[in-house]
């Protein structure tokens, strides 16, 4: 399993398989990066332009970070399941019922995956006719990122499917989260009486 320091998401882990750990782990590392340059090239156009000497590439920049950033955590949020879906339906739910449910949920997401792959690489290829000023790079640098999240929604969807259908979809993960959080309700009213009663 993963240490509480660990970049993989421990939450349902009978929907994923062990081998496509390094990969979430690199994809949460790739947000980190994207994050962390975009804030600090946004603060640095910010600067420039302020002192009066803007660094008109510094925009080219902080758009491709934000970017990439956004396409690479739509892709690793598929894998860890923190993408918005019907949950307050299917965890109500039991059986097959329950099944079908999510299924349906994560083919809609492996459908939209594919149109990323499929319109993001058309975009991608006439990008190629376009050009970011001041660098001239083709915009298509920027489009990449659409089909590769794509892929990658894919990938992560089908896998949650397969192993949804293997192990069953039921979230174990949920009821000690409840518990946790019961837990945790009961320490703050145990604090609260305390204070209340000096």
């Amino acid at each position: 399993m993963s240490s509480p320091a660990d970049l993989v998401s421990p939450r349902q882990r009978h929907l994923k398989w062990p081998a496509l750990d390094p990969l979430e782990r690199g994809l949460m590392v790739l947000c980190g990066i994207t994050l962390f340059c975009f804030t600090t090239s946004t603060v640095c156009d910010v600067a420039t332009r302020l002192s009066g000497h803007p660094w008109l590439w510094l925009q080219e920049v902080t758009s491709t970070f934000f970017i990439y950033g956004i396409f690479i955590g739509t892709a690793v949020a598929t894998r860890r399941s923190d993408h918005l879906y019907l949950t307050a339906l299917s965890e109500n739910l039991h059986g097959s019922t329950r099944t079908i449910v999510e299924v349906i949920n994560r083919l809609v997401i492996v459908t939209v995956g594919v149109f990323m792959v499929v319109y993001g690489y058309e975009n991608f290829l006439r990008g190629f006719s376009s050009f970011r000023m001041p660098s001239y790079t083709p915009i298509a640098s920027l489009y990449a990122a659409i089909p590769l999240s794509g892929a990658l929604i894919v990938l992560f969807g089908l896998e949650q499917i397969i192993n949804g259908l293997k192990n069953g979809f039921d979230h174990p993960d949920v009821e000690v989260d409840l518990a946790g959080a019961a837990a945790l309700a009961e320490a703050f009213e145990q604090y609260e009486t305390g204070r209340s009663t000096k």
